[in-house]
């Protein structure tokens, strides 16, 4: 097969901001180890390409939302907590938060056991918080904690540390959980989108390790996004194709950084400390440091930027949205 390297690719999954899953992040509940946090980061509030604000509905009512568990080792999905949105009316928007487990998570759809149901959705400042039993959820606008000079990316990696995230926010769907309720020990985590519109369900988009499928996906970014990490063997090739224009890198050793980089899942152990990549992510790991030394083969090591200072120490742990948003149009 023959790839065509073109360089990152920030376009949304279907053309629609609010399909596109930006982060994933999993790390023990701050003084309490008997419990996870899991956060989703989707729909930023600023496209790349073309530059310009994306819409003020924070999600779309017609897909699902979807965290991922593989509790085997098989690189599938055993168990799926999966979110719908109500219709975004009025400045006001809910969700519902579904456990799926078995047969039924493995599938696409929006099944599975309620657990929240009529949950608001932040639209400002104001973190609106849902409790049920063990279960603590949240969704809404947020301050974008992703750090990272991203026109200095795209400008061959000239890095300037000017954070690209400083001012941007995001849509944010914050879950705290028992351990007990993700399965044995070490558990394999994933996130991804899934539209419904034109009455069929169709997987937008999917990843874990952040930035993955920006860069390195090529001209497969497409059959990437709709396969899942048990797919990954068949995309070892367009990620060592791109590295070799990315680092230089001879083709044996892309193909073998390329299998480092594969499958794309967050592996998650509760009962240890988060730090990427070694064991799940937290809000302040500098995560592009390490992406970037290994796009360009160690010829470039760090952007320069470090993390955001308005992450907040409770629940929901990202910080407030950098402004209040009002109605507007889908992108």
């Amino acid at each position: 097969m023959s790839h065509h390297y073109s360089g990152p690719d920030y376009g949304f999954p279907h053309g629609d901001a609010r399909l596109d899953l930006t982060d994933l992040y999993a790390f023990p509940k701050p003084g309490d180890s008997s419990k996870s946090i899991l956060i989703m980061n989707v729909h930023p509030s600023v496209a790349v390409s073309p530059p310009g604000p994306t819409t003020a509905e924070p999600f779309a009512h017609e897909a699902v939302y979807e965290i991922r568990i593989d509790t085997d080792g098989d690189l599938r999905a055993d168990i799926a907590y999966r979110v719908r949105f109500s219709s975004f009316e009025g400045r006001e928007q809910t969700a519902t938060l579904r456990r799926a487990e078995g047969a039924q998570a493995s599938g696409l759809g929006d099944e599975g056991r309620t657990i929240i149901e009529r949950a608001p959705v932040s639209m400002d400042g104001e973190a609106r918080v849902t409790e049920e039993g063990d279960y603590r959820f949240f969704a809404g606008w947020r301050s974008d904690p992703f750090f990272f000079d991203t026109l200095g990316a795209l400008d061959d990696m000239r890095f300037t540390g000017t954070d690209f995230f400083a001012e941007g926010d995001v849509c944010s769907i914050v879950l705290e959980l028992p351990n007990a309720a993700l399965g044995r020990k070490q558990v394999g985590l994933w996130a991804r989108t899934v539209d419904g519109r034109g009455g069929r369900w169709g997987q937008a988009a999917r990843g874990a390790r952040p930035s993955q499928s920006v860069f390195l996906t090529g001209s497969e970014k497409d059959a990437y996004f709709a396969a899942e990490p048990a797919d990954d063997e068949r995309f070892i090739a367009v990620y060592a194709h791109s590295l070799e224009h990315t680092g230089g890198y001879a083709p044996e050793d892309a193909t073998r950084v390329a299998r480092t980089l594969l499958p794309d899942i967050l592996w998650y152990d509760p009962a240890r400390p988060a730090s990427y990549p070694d064991n799940g992510r937290t809000l302040v790991d500098d995560v592009m440091d390490g992406f970037v030394s290994i796009l360009t083969n160690g010829k470039v090591t760090r952007d320069n930027v470090g993390p955001h200072v308005d992450l907040l120490a409770q629940f929901p742990y990202v910080g407030p949205p950098h402004k209040a948003r009002s109605v507007g149009p889908a992108s």
